[in-house]
């Protein structure tokens, strides 16, 4: 049984790593959050240790380390905001014990290459979930696309809207600084996927951009994608909000649908299951999925020019 720790233990995503820790046969041992609104914690974990100073909880992880081997946190989750993710990571790593982080995994690339080194200094790994690569779909439609031979690039269409409140942009997620903005904070793993399963970035054009929603092209070995990502609750389709959807998530490839909104329910433990097992995603395989983001969030924005997601037509603001 290996010993986890947590940080983010009130975030929003922060019970899917309770759950997978659970459900690999693993224990929680200590949890940090400057919020102590963490009563998830006795649906999983009722005797882990709770910490909203982070002093504290720096304190308490060293003296298991130093004080009886038996008792050296094995693994610390980070659920962290985005622009702390870097940090904990590098806490983790400096405290003997292996990362597995939430998407991004940083916000810059030049972060990854800092991971890289501390790394090599401690001997210990730094791990992300990147969900999507472990989808049926997804490694249906690789396979599928690795096995071709055609010298014609396919096209797809990318479109995700899941509003959000007025809270959303009151929060850190609303700061570009810390979030990263639209495209990074909701829409990472969405560019991971799209390399991963049709190879190398080619080009990146981003075509609009504000605090709720973004939308631009990329082009890769293997594929055209026109993507629009949102928050905005107007831009779920009307037949969709009259059914009382509020998140609407259309992935095409040759206007054929890509059905993936299934199977989304265990792909944390999935994720915890692989990495348990040293086959998970490490440093260099969230390098492309950052410099995509970052550089989207450099961009300036071109305009209903060139090959535009028609989402954007008619938008006005």
């Amino acid at each position: 049984m290996k010993k986890f720790a947590l940080i983010g233990a009130a975030g929003y995503v922060a019970p899917r790593h309770m759950k997978a820790i659970k459900d690999t046969g693993n224990c929680l041992m200590a949890a940090l959050d400057k919020h102590d609104s963490v009563g998830v914690l006795d649906s999983y974990f009722p005797d882990a240790d709770f910490f909203t100073e982070f002093e504290r909880f720096d304190r308490h992880i060293d003296k298991r380390r130093r004080s009886d081997p038996e008792k050296h946190i094995d693994y610390v989750s980070i659920c962290s905001p985005n622009y702390l993710h870097d940090s904990h990571v590098r806490f983790a790593l400096r405290s003997d014990a292996d990362a597995i982080c939430e998407k991004p995994l940083v916000l810059n690339p030049w972060n990854i290459d800092g991971l890289l080194g501390i790394e090599k200094d401690t001997g210990r790994d730094a791990y992300t979930i990147l969900q999507l690569r472990l989808h049926p779909s997804i490694l249906a439609l690789r396979k599928k696309v690795l096995s071709e031979k055609q010298s014609t690039k396919h096209d797809v269409d990318l479109t995700y809207v899941t509003s959000r409140g007025r809270w959303y942009l009151q929060s850190w997620k609303g700061d570009q600084s810390k979030s990263g903005g639209i495209a990074t904070n909701i829409g990472v793993h969405f560019y991971d996927m799209l390399q991963f399963v049709f190879g190398s970035i080619q080009d990146n054009k981003v075509h609009f951009s504000s605090d709720t929603k973004a939308s631009g092209f990329l082009e890769y070995e293997h594929a055209r994608v026109r993507w629009f990502l949102s928050i905005d609750i107007d831009d779920v389709p009307s037949k969709s909000q009259e059914k009382g959807q509020r998140t609407f998530r259309s992935v095409t490839c040759d206007r054929e649908e890509i059905e993936f909104s299934g199977g989304f329910t265990d792909l944390h433990t999935r994720s915890y299951e692989e990495i348990l097992a040293g086959r998970g995603f490490g440093l260099e395989e969230n390098r492309v999925a950052i410099e995509t983001v970052a550089a989207i969030r450099q961009a300036t924005p071109l305009g209903l020019t060139g090959d535009y997601h028609p989402f954007l037509k008619g938008l006005s603001k």
